[in-house]
């Protein structure tokens, strides 16, 4: 069984940042067995990240809602479609969460800061607009850690195709979504969602930057309990996509099920 000093000792052999921004997408059951279970890994989290300023993010998504006669984002319950870490992180009162009505976060940290990053949320016209809390990812220099879970759950990919205006990545008549506030209050928006004419989710084809991101020095590689677990720098995949895109000459690099060809980034963008 790990215990929290097992998993901060960890996250120092990957060299985590304790100062900056961090979004997890995480695995319980690939972590295997940590002490306090999925709260003991949350406070072990909270602590490593937050310690020196630091902002520790978890996704807390409800987009399972769409579709239903459900409230798109009740903040009144701790509901996530994303696992038991996640509703957990929901329910922690040290957290706050955002009013983003599919793709809501809950934040630890500094509250002015946490408010800050989440500020706005309730406006976004798409589920990771560039001006939501997964644009401010980038913006301030901000990593993602994937933990027992690979690059295809890597939300943060979907804004980066939006700040690069990648074609054929969002589309069709914008849905309606609610959000209830803890007074209780509905507000009523709507959103275009993801969209891509050749495959249901093109999330599923976000692995294929793998090779790309370690040949640029995105990704460090190391665990967390049992589960593998990868570092991503958010400047550096978004510089990496972008430099694909400026070598593919007008090819959709994920429109195939071929591996990326190592010319379109390894080498500098064609101006």
């Amino acid at each position: 069984m790990y215990s929290k000093n097992d998993i901060i000792e960890q996250l120092r052999g990957m060299g985590a940042p304790r100062g900056g921004i961090v979004l997890m997408h995480t695995s319980m059951r690939l972590v295997g067995d940590v002490e306090g279970g999925a709260e003991g890994l949350l406070d072990a989290m909270i602590e490593y990240f937050t310690a020196d300023g630091g902002l520790f993010c978890v996704p807390t998504h409800t987009w399972d809602n769409l579709g239903t006669d459900n409230i798109t984002l009740d903040l009144t319950l701790a509901e996530s479609n994303l696992g038991v870490l996640s509703e957990v992180a929901a329910a922690d009162p040290r957290g706050l969460r955002s009013e983003n009505p599919t793709h809501s976060m809950v934040v630890f940290g500094d509250r002015a800061r946490a408010k800050e990053l989440i500020a706005g949320e309730i406006d976004v016209n798409t589920p990771t607009s560039p001006e939501s809390a997964y644009g401010k990812l980038y913006e301030w220099g901000g990593h993602v850690l994937l933990v027992g879970v690979s690059q295809n759950k890597n939300t943060y990919l979907h804004t980066v195709d939006e700040i690069l205006g990648v074609p054929n990545r969002m589309g069709g008549e914008p849905v309606a979504v609610t959000v209830k506030r803890p007074s209780g209050e509905i507000v009523e928006r709507a959103l275009t969602l993801f969209a891509t004419s050749y495959t249901e989710d093109i999330s599923w084809r976000f692995h294929r930057y793998d090779t790309a991101f370690r040949y640029h020095g995105c990704v460090v590689d190391g665990f967390i309990g049992d589960a593998p677990a990868q570092l991503c720098d958010a400047v550096k995949m978004k510089e990496t996509v972008e430099l694909i895109h400026a070598n593919a000459g007008g090819i959709d690099p994920l429109e195939d099920e071929e591996p990326i060809p190592p010319k379109w980034y390894a080498r500098k963008g064609n101006k």
